[in-house]
């Protein structure tokens, strides 16, 4: 096939194979649509999707300037000044388009959809950025390997609306279009950086590792010797445009100027200005005049931001960094300092397991990868060593990080793949370098022609002895000559790095590490199907079980629980539960929240911790102040579902003591030994607590009366369970999953509610004073 044929052919191949690798990363995300139905998973995706109904229906202007008076009562919450609303107005902007073509789809799907739809961009950006790294072989096998990576599904798989479902699209993308810029040196790629820039700070706040990791790597490249006019326009473009555009989100408001996670980035631009000057000084003066000047520019400059910064940030001007960024570098500081960060599952550093459970074979190729960019080490492999290393940090400190640490591996594994295939489905034979000097024949000697006259023909005669010893002198110094250069020829070799590579004639050779490396490309879609499918693709408010027979089992708690607050509660009703479920109950129940997923209160929350884990009557004040109708909590206990409110019940204690240290202390809630009971020997704070009552109150009815088994922690209960004064059980979900407590009003005749109750039951209990007596 001729040259001209074969790039035809390529031409119409990359494509395809594109679309392919789209439409596979698109099908492999609809398991949960296949197995379950059409729905929203988790917790914060219900939040997006609510808010992006009101947008639908109220247009951008009233979504903009929504209070939401059914969250966080009695505070409310401002919405659109504390969210990112990239996810919400990328929907609302699909929905619309559909609608103005005559499709009438529903905005659920387009918000159970869009993240799978996201996938097939971010493979087609990762394809973009690896063959900027290295070739477009290379670009699709990374495609293909973010397409079904299940660090990159595991936020990605239909019905999980969250933001990370375009933002990682966004991120791969906006990486792609600052190595075009730094390449090109082109002020027009510096501003298309700038604009996907402002997209990401829309939609997620993993937006600062883009800000902290561009000037990274615009500041390693002056630390390299590498200053460029190109690396200049590039970071000034992206920067000064990219910012300006940040601060237009409200959420976002001025913390690029105002704190310490932005000032990395304004510290690099700084520091390019004084750079780009002081090249420009350079041309105008001595260069001894020059060095002067410039140590003297140095030190007066480094004096001025130490001090400036110093003043700043004792000021109050520049915030310092927050606990969360605090938490990167020490595991342990969120645990002590801000328990609410710790008690979140996904905030925990990961397990090693994970790494290969979420990458499998890419996680071994990734250092080669890495490796081969540091063999190359041009601008844009030092951007990926730096992302590499950062990344790679960052994702063994916090499980929810390993989503960006996927699309760098997927990068550099297939570099490293596409290298070896490169190396063993070549034709062409390489030949063996030579040890033998080549010995190369002396250019004969040019005749010199003279005129016959009578004295030459004398020197003719007379100097015909004295000819020959010339001409062996000169044949010898020739040989010498010779054997001279081809020993320099063959240093010269070696030291100008000439290939003498060592054939692989055998086919079998080729075939063996061929079929390899095939078999492991088979391994890596098997387990990637099995992860998806098993793993992340059931969504977390429909349950599914195997019974004893074999036979699948769903359990709809949830959705029965939620659907009966909708449907039996009054329209202002306040429902408390732990913070987990409040996006749920928005969403779903359609009621008024004092807790939910957003976090950003925190005594609000401990005060909620301090209702759950006090006694009764310290519990009634809480909920009467806060108006509170109903209290919602999750009992696992039955079924064995070991994510319910007594697995959490600590953390719910240690938020709430950090605000009210003297009413809550979690000693209280341990055995002498130090252990966590929850049966006969639980403690006394324990069993009085109001969590601990709700949790077990009637649950030894599910035995006939004897030792109830709690499923989840193993724990043989106490045959008498616990009584309820202040709350009554409103209603139980069929697997006894999701409890609703009903809040008593105060008693009509003045009463105790213990008393009342008591008294209600048939078991008057004796007056105090009968009893001192």
């Amino acid at each position: 096939m001729s040259t001209e044929s074969s790039s035809t052919v390529a031409r119409v191949l990359k494509p395809t194979i594109l679309i392919l690798i789209a439409i596979v990363a698109i099908s492999s995300r609809l398991f949960s649509i296949i197995r379950f139905e059409s729905v929203i998973h988790e917790f914060d995706p219900w939040f997006n999707y609510r808010t992006t109904q009101h947008l639908v229906k109220n247009g951008f202007y009233d979504f903009w300037n929504w209070f939401d008076e059914k969250s966080w009562y009695p505070l409310g919450r401002v919405v659109g000044g504390t969210v990112y609303p990239g996810i919400m107005v990328t929907s609302a902007l699909i929905h619309n388009v559909l609608h103005f073509f005559n499709f009438p789809v529903d905005i659920r799907n387009v918000c159970v959809f869009l993240a799978p739809m996201f996938s097939g961009l971010t493979a087609f950006s990762a394809y973009l950025l690896t063959k900027e790294l290295k070739d477009s072989s290379a670009g699709l096998l990374a495609a293909a390997f973010l397409g079904v990576a299940p660090g990159y599904i595991s936020r990605s798989v239909a019905g999980s609306y969250d933001n990370e479902g375009i933002a990682i699209f966004l991120l791969v993308f906006t990486f792609y279009l600052w190595i075009k810029a730094v390449k090109t040196g082109s002020a027009f790629f510096g501003l298309l950086t700038a604009l996907f820039y402002f997209y990401m700070v829309s939609a997620w706040g993993g937006y600062v590792f883009i800000t902290n990791l561009v000037p990274l790597h615009a500041f390693t490249l002056l630390l390299m010797g590498r200053y460029s006019n190109r690396l200049y326009v590039s970071y000034s473009t992206f920067y000064a445009v990219g910012t300006l555009l940040s601060m237009q989100i409200p959420f976002v408001g001025f913390q690029p100027t105002r704190t310490s996670e932005h000032m990395a980035a304004l510290g690099v631009f700084g520091l390019l200005q004084l750079y780009a000057f002081a090249e420009l000084v350079r041309g105008y003066i001595p260069p001894k005049q020059f060095r002067t000047l410039l140590k003297g520019g140095v030190a007066a400059v480094a004096v001025i931001a130490s001090f400036g910064l110093t003043i700043l940030s004792f000021s109050g001007v520049i915030a310092p960094f927050t606990g969360r960024f605090y938490s990167l570098y020490d595991t342990g500081y969120a645990k002590i300092h801000i328990p609410i960060i710790a008690s979140v599952s996904e905030h925990q550093p990961t397990a090693w397991t994970s790494f290969f459970f979420d990458l499998q074979m890419l996680i071994f190729l990734f250092p080669a990868g890495v490796y081969l960019c540091f063999k190359e080490l041009k601008d844009e492999h030092v951007f990926i060593i730096l992302y590499s290393v950062f990344a790679s940090y960052f994702a063994g400190v916090m499980v929810r990080l390993m989503l960006t640490l996927t699309p760098v591996v997927c990068v550099s594994a297939a570099i490293a793949y596409s290298t070896l295939l490169d190396t063993y489905l070549e034709t062409s034979e390489h030949v063996l370098a030579s040890t033998k000097p080549v010995i190369v024949a002396a250019p004969p000697a040019p005749a010199v022609i003279e005129a016959p006259t009578a004295a030459t023909s004398e020197a003719k005669a007379a100097g015909k002895k004295a000819a020959a010893k010339a001409a062996a002198a000169a044949a010898a110094a020739a040989a010498k000559s010779t054997d001279a250069d081809a020993k320099a020829q063959a240093k010269s070799a070696v030291a100008s790095g000439e290939k003498k590579r060592f054939p692989i004639f055998n086919l079998d050779s080729r075939l063996l590490v061929i079929l390899q490396l095939t078999w492991f490309l088979f391994m890596f879609a098997w387990h990637c199907t099995y992860v998806t499918s098993g793993s992340y693709s059931s969504p977390s408010i429909v349950l599914a079980s195997r019974q004893h027979d074999g036979s699948q089992m769903i359990i709809d708690d949830f959705r029965e629980a939620y659907y009966w607050l909708r449907k039996n509660t009054k329209e202002d009703a306040k429902v408390m539960s732990w913070w987990d479920y409040g996006y749920q109950m928005a969403g779903m129940a359609n009621v008024t929240t004092l807790v939910d997923n957003n976090t950003w209160n925190n005594t609000h929350i401990a005060t909620v911790g301090k209702a759950m884990s006090t006694s009764e009557e310290v519990s009634y004040k809480v909920l009467r102040q806060h108006d509170v109708d109903y209290v919602l909590i999750l009992f696992g206990g039955v079924i064995g579902y070991s994510g319910d409110d007594i697995n959490k019940f600590l953390w719910m204690i240690r938020i709430a003591e950090g605000v009210y240290p003297n009413e809550v202390k979690e000693t209280n809630f341990f055995t002498p030994r130090g252990e966590y009971k929850v049966d006969h020997d639980a403690t006394k704070t324990m069993r009085e607590s109001l969590m601990y009552k709700m949790s077990y109150y009637r649950f030894a009815e599910l035995y006939g009366g004897g030792n109830a088994v709690d499923h989840v922690r193993n724990a043989r209960m106490p045959a008498e369970g616990p009584t309820l004064s202040v709350l009554e059980e409103a209603y139980t979900t069929e697997n006894w999953l999701v409890r609703i407590y009903k809040v008593k009003d105060l008693d009509n005749l003045g009463r105790d509610l213990k008393d009342s109750t008591a008294f209600d039951k048939g078991r008057v209990r004796k007056v105090s004073s009968l009893k001192k007596k």
